[in-house]
């Protein structure tokens, strides 16, 4: 029995721990800023900290926007990182004031992050 819970586990993985949070990326073709974010750190955004607690997702602000995101205010400037718990926008980036900065920022933001997640 343990041996088929061992092999359930590795195909389907963890259970998922109230991974609530992400942050939301608002992005469009052809968005210098985006691409510039996506070089310093995109690149390594997955393996941090903060991206462990708060998953990135890119949404493309010209197409339909998820239902899940419906109660996010209106996004105009890209990149737009917004940070989302349950639905719910906890603190928004408006663009990218570079990779240092961008840090700070987010930094602030996911103290916002209930303990619960």
């Amino acid at each position: 029995m343990r041996n088929a819970f061992i092999a359930l586990f590795l195909l389907v993985g963890a259970p998922s721990v109230g991974q609530a949070a992400e942050l939301v990326m608002f992005r469009q073709v052809l968005c210098e800023w985006c691409e510039v974010w996506d070089d310093e750190v995109g690149v390594v955004y997955d393996r941090t900290r903060e991206g462990q607690q708060a998953p990135i997702r890119r949404v493309d602000i010209h197409e339909k926007r998820p239902a899940d995101l419906k109660g996010i205010r209106p996004v105009i400037y890209t990149p737009t990182f917004v940070l989302v718990e349950n639905n719910i926008e906890l603190g928004r980036i408006q663009g990218y004031p570079g990779e240092d900065f961008f840090w700070g920022l987010l930094s602030q933001m996911l103290k916002k992050i209930s303990v619960e997640g």
